[in-house]
């Protein structure tokens, strides 16, 4: 009897606990708590849903161990009263990371590529497979995996660059100050459209890009590269009468 799937992350749930909460607590409770206070309170809600999601899908996820990671080091460089030019570093320094992995992957038997843009749920990996090999189009597909990893590692590099420049112009204060703070809860809420909306279409590009390579050496048409669920099939049969009539 096989496992059970871990269970899909909730990205509203995720919203809500790693930025609106606490951007709230940042902007709206630094005076009341004291700054040193409200930002671990703030920092507590990603690290708790981080251990808590992690529990749940009973799997290790590099990219979440770096999320932790980094509130983890916002907290203990706010506690060092480090200069502001080290929260940025430090916000640039994750995506760098992973950009950097994504490469270096390339050369291992699980590439990160894989993890990110052939998602089981989503690309129907059994009938790729069986067309590549009845093609004999495996190397295409690699070439085609290792073009698609610095594509998806540019998009980890833009996003480390505007990460950057965000924390650069944002947070001038020292830590354990209201100023720190409220310029740090900016910092998050600004993150969103200035560079996951960016990086998510890089990535959105990259994953077209990829299925358009999979029609072309596979042979297979759109509907066939993705994973379809045999209930949506049949629903869809069932709402569609065969003389088209509703």
């Amino acid at each position: 009897m096989s496992a059970p799937a871990p269970k899909r992350e909730n990205i509203f749930v995720n919203l809500i606990l790693s930025i609106v909460i606490p951007v709230l607590i940042l902007s709206k409770l630094s005076d009341w708590l004291g700054a040193k206070q409200a930002l671990l309170l703030a920092l507590a809600f990603p690290l708790g849903y981080g251990i808590y999601d992690a529990a749940q899908r009973r799997r290790f996820n590099f990219i979440a161990a770096l999320g932790f990671l980094s509130t983890l080091a916002t907290g203990g460089f706010s506690l060092m009263r480090l200069e502001p030019l080290w929260f940025a570093v430090k916000e640039a320094a994750v995506p760098a990371i992973i950009g950097l992995m994504v490469i270096v992957s390339q050369w291992t038997k699980r590439p990160l590529v894989r993890t990110f843009l052939l998602n089981d749920e989503i690309i129907n990996l059994p009938r790729i497979n069986a067309a590549l090999d009845e093609r004999g189009k495996r190397a295409d597909f690699d070439r085609l995996l290792n073009s698609s990893s610095w594509w998806l590692a540019s998009s980890f590099a833009m996003s480390s660059v505007l990460n950057f420049a965000l924390a650069r112009y944002l947070i001038t204060e020292m830590p354990e100050t209201p100023a720190f703070n409220a310029q740090y809860g900016k910092m998050l809420a600004w993150s969103w459209p200035v560079i996951v909306v960016p990086s998510m279409g890089v990535m959105i590009f990259v994953l077209w890009r990829l299925i358009k390579g999979l029609r072309s050496i596979t042979g297979l048409q759109l509907e066939e590269i993705l994973q379809m669920k045999e209930e949506a099939k049949s629903s869809a049969s069932k709402e569609s009468p065969p003389d088209g009539r509703a």
